[in-house]
């Protein structure tokens, strides 16, 4: 059989017909309208699923089930999302809604927990049952597998990685509170932390591969450091740690058989990852035993809320 995953973003409604060995073999896309009702969006996104069907070439009675990744509080069990920052669902029962729309099963999932599953299945932690995904990007998302199954805590609201407090009184989050992760490891957190070096050392080339300060951008520092950049290098550093300082935790509170670093700033390759790997081992409270927590990239890129909505009948 066939199943459907649909990725619910800020920008775009994806949705991808997935075979049962993972392969998306037909794609359909709607651009998310945050203005109009919770109802509306459904039919988008039941839309998106009738899409990605035409352009796998498939009938419809070939499609299984279809599962959702929905950015924002889920709660699986019951099929409802209670908030969701950018788009219109206060409690709302999406999963029934669509089941009723498309007549198919329909699961619901967290983006980032959905994704973190896909990539268990398919990418980076393909095999493993212990396994975690951290995504640096605008913020800090992330998702826990526990014995092949998605940690959510007790009332689907666990695995906030990116808000675990890695310095007291720190920096603020847009989570209201201070010394998030997220508030020193986005790539939002890299570009303020690179305008502030910028600013203390006007003889940063960072100045001009910003172009005077006006495309600051998460690659900037990175730039600056591999041209020899002191300054440059000091932000890549400092960086790295507070990474490495999130990770360092999760690694001595799960010792997962991975964890898989996803997001744009993963595209600066080993730069980023073999000092963090090099941190991440030295903190490692068990260094001492045979078996160690690999540390690598994501594989999926945007496919992973795709791969993992579609597997989400596994876990029913």
């Amino acid at each position: 059989m066939l199943h459907l995953g649909i990725d619910v973003g800020g920008t775009n409604i994806a949705a991808g017909v997935v075979t049962e060995d993972h392969q998306i073999i037909g794609r359909g896309k709607i651009k998310t309208n945050r203005d109009q009702t919770a109802e509306a969006t459904v039919l988008d996104m039941a839309k998106a699923a009738r899409l990605a069907a035409a352009d796998a070439g498939v009938d419809w009675a070939q499609i299984a089930d279809v599962g959702v990744a929905v950015p924002g509080s889920v709660d699986p069990e019951q099929g409802i999302v209670s908030y969701a920052n950018n788009l219109p669902f206060r409690n709302t029962p999406v999963a029934a809604l669509l089941q009723a729309e498309l007549g198919k099963p329909c699961y619901l999932e967290n983006d980032a927990n959905a994704a973190a599953y896909g990539e268990l299945l398919a990418g980076a932690g393909k095999g493993a049952k212990n396994f975690v995904m951290i995504t640096l990007g605008t913020g800090v998302g992330g998702g826990v597998i526990i014995d092949g199954r998605i940690y959510s805590g007790f009332n689907h609201a666990g695995a906030e990685l990116g808000h675990m407090i890695i310095v007291k009184d720190g920096e603020p989050c847009s989570c209201g509170v201070r010394g998030c992760l997220e508030a020193y490891a986005s790539a939002s957190a890299l570009i303020r932390q690179t305008k502030a070096a910028m600013d203390a050392d006007p003889a940063s080339a960072m100045w001009a591969l910003s172009e005077g300060g006006a495309r600051v951008s998460g690659r900037t520092a990175f730039d600056a450091m591999r041209a020899g950049d002191a300054a440059g290098k000091r932000v890549v550093d400092a960086y790295i740690d507070y990474i490495a300082c999130g990770l360092i935790s999760l690694v001595n509170i799960f010792q997962p058989e991975f964890i898989a670093i996803g997001g744009g700033i993963c595209n600066e390759g080993e730069t980023l990852m073999a000092p963090l790997r090099q941190a991440v081992a030295a903190g490692d409270y068990n260094k001492d035993l045979p078996k160690h927590t690999r540390i690598c990239r994501a594989d999926l890129g945007n496919d992973a809320g795709i791969i993992g909505g579609a597997g989400l009948y596994r876990l029913v």
